[in-house]
């Protein structure tokens, strides 16, 4: 049987995130998410939260520890894991949690600390205002009547 593994989150960080270095030198960043849920609870009107732990890994990491902090909006795309082991106690302890593949900013960059391009807002060309200009309409032949067209 085949199997499909993705989460796709959009949330507010909770708290700085924490990065740390395996004794290999891997950077791995640990942090949770706060998600809104689609319904609200009806007796108090208040938007239920869910609270989704979140593991990046090497340039991930350094990405998310260097660029968000408490309350920034973030998208995480990647994988749930769950995960088992016994404590110092004899406890065996469980955790799930989502493997970062992608991360990426939500909302205006400026709100993240992040570098923004040509000042505090940034427009890719192919969603700027088109504009006409009437000297390159002068290439086009204009065609008096349908009964000349080809089609």
């Amino acid at each position: 049987m085949a199997s499909f593994n993705k989460v796709i989150l959009v949330g507010n960080m909770t708290a700085d995130p924490e990065l740390k270095q395996t004794t290999s030198g891997t950077s791995v960043c640990t942090f949770s998410i706060a998600v809104n849920r689609r319904f609200t609870r009806s007796e108090q009107g208040q938007q239920t939260v869910d609270f989704i732990n979140i593991v990046a890994w090497r340039q991930s990491a350094e990405f998310v520890s260097r660029y968000f902090k408490k309350g920034n909006p973030i998208l995480v795309c990647g994988q749930l894991q769950t995960r088992t082991w016994t404590d110092n106690q004899g406890q065996k302890r469980y955790a799930t949690e989502v493997v970062a593949d992608e991360v990426t900013f939500v909302g205006p960059a400026s709100s993240n600390g992040a570098p923004v391009p040509g000042g505090s807002t940034y427009t890719p060309e192919a969603y700027s205002t088109p504009s006409f200009n009437s000297a390159s309409s002068a290439s086009f032949e204009e065609i008096p009547g349908d009964e000349s067209l080809p089609f």
